[in-house]
């Protein structure tokens, strides 16, 4: 399903068995009103100001940590969306498909969905281009935003109730 191996050398890894129908976890990403309220790491706010699950689609959101002034979070390329399945992205390149230089770091992340006695197997998948991004993506917080961010996504698709 992955179009790349895991490599240890180069890239970082949430996994986490989320009480939910895979089919309730795809509406959290694919839905921008559901992607808006775990996205990014409360209490920051987010918004989805553009997500087009779809192979050259895109994916922009911005953040706020006051609740009124936006900024830049998040300007990517979705390199694929199977169904149920498998999103995936880069910032390497923005939504305007011209190549991109994103701070702190270049990343394409892969979150893969399966099927689980319990729900639906989560992992995602930030990839790097060498050990030097994949260390400073992990001295940045890699574990703690990631980390909470899936939490929140967790918490929120557990909570509807919905098997």
């Amino acid at each position: 399903m992955s179009r790349g191996e895991f490599d240890p050398e180069l890239d970082l890894v949430v996994e986490r068995i989320i009480r939910a129908p895979r089919k309730v976890v795809w509406a959290a990403w694919s839905d921008p009103a559901q992607l808006s309220q775990w996205w990014v790491p409360a209490p920051a706010v987010c918004r989805v100001e553009r997500l087009d699950l779809r192979p050259g689609g895109a994916l922009v959101s911005r953040l706020s940590s006051d609740g009124m002034r936006f900024e830049p979070h998040l300007d990517a390329v979705v390199l694929a969306a199977d169904e149920l399945e498998r999103i995936a992205f880069t910032n390497a390149i923005g939504s305007d498909w011209r190549p991109a230089d994103p701070q702190p770091i270049a990343v394409t992340v892969e979150v893969v969905l399966a099927e689980h006695a319990d729900g639906t197997d989560y992992r995602m998948i930030a990839r790097h281009g060498d050990p030097a991004s994949r260390g400073r993506h992990a001295e940045l917080g890699f574990a703690d935003g990631w980390g909470t961010v899936t939490r929140q996504l967790a918490a929120l698709v557990e909570s509807a109730g919905i098997s």
